[in-house]
């Protein structure tokens, strides 16, 4: 006790009086919790021998590395195979799972991102948690596309329309500015179209994923040749341009089985062409298409 009664006077030594007011340099809680502890400490000794109470210690701290998963899960993989984080709505009702330290190391498990999160959203926090730039604003008048670069009348649109045609086409007026009939197989259905109205002139890498890999610090004039690369562009089933929305190829393939590595071989092309920059789970799941691919 002599030693909780000297925390005391060191307290009161630590008043100085102010034109009569005292001012506290230590806040008479702290001091307060120093008395109890001190308190509690003279206790144990009293009742317990030096080997006894370096047992409880040691127990007391087994006990609390022990704490149920709930209490130091980070990231919680449910028995349905879905990761969820702090952020997640379904985090708390989430009660039989195994715990990961990293969302990255769930993914890796096998485990998948739930619904709602897409792959801008775990980029975004990827960037906040590691203190790196991240934009998810996206506008694509910021991305110029279907040029007339040759003032010839013909856009990106119609000069893919005529240069992939397996038949001469049609235009809809004389003047030869839009294509209207033609032959063209689209590789992600594997049907053959003769209606352009059919088809849509996709980006194989989205302008907006582009846009959220990087894309967002290039200039416009990249951006324009970004948006009108006959590298990165193929006449497809409009409905399945339109089902592909801005998704990566973690989340999205071509329902054509056959087609599927190529596409994969020309998304990743577009990727190192313009150095545009994969999340570490997106780089896992494509790694293992490629070598899937490569029959590894």
């Amino acid at each position: 006790m002599h030693s909780v009664l000297a925390d005391l006077s060191v307290y009161e030594r630590l008043m100085s009086i102010n034109g009569g007011r005292y001012v506290s340099y230590i806040s008479f809680s702290k001091v307060l919790l120093v008395a109890i502890l001190g308190i509690i400490w003279e206790l144990l000794k009293a009742i317990m021998n030096r080997n006894t109470l370096i047992l409880f210690l040691l127990s007391f701290a087994i006990l609390s590395c022990g704490l149920p998963n709930d209490v130091h899960a980070q990231v919680k993989k449910s028995k349905s195979g879905i990761c969820h984080d702090s952020s997640s709505a379904s985090y708390n009702r989430t009660k039989s799972f195994e715990s990961f330290s990293t969302i990255e190391a769930c993914l890796e498990s096998g485990g998948r991102l739930p619904k709602a999160t897409s792959a801008y959203q775990q980029a975004e926090k990827e960037a906040q948690s590691e203190g790196r730039a991240f934009t998810s604003d996206y506008d694509r008048a910021d991305w110029p596309h279907w040029i007339d670069d040759d003032s010839d009348c013909q856009n990106t649109r119609h000069e893919m329309l005529i240069s992939t045609s397996n038949l001469p086409v049609e235009f809809r007026t004389d003047k030869g500015c839009q294509v209207a009939v033609g032959e063209w197989y689209d590789p992600y259905s594997g049907d053959i179209f003769t209606d352009s109205t059919a088809l849509d002139l996709d980006h194989i890498v989205p302008l907006k994923f582009a846009h959220g890999h990087g894309g967002d610090k290039w200039s416009r004039d990249k951006r324009q040749a970004f948006a009108n690369d006959p590298q990165n562009l193929l006449l497809v089933k409009a409905s399945l341009n339109r089902q592909k929305g801005a998704k990566g190829l973690d989340e999205w393939l071509p329902p054509n089985h056959a087609y599927r590595c190529e596409y994969i071989e020309r998304f990743m092309g577009v990727i190192d062409k313009y150095g545009l920059l994969l999340i570490p789970s997106e780089k896992r799941v494509i790694n293992r298409m490629q070598k899937a691919c490569m029959g590894n």
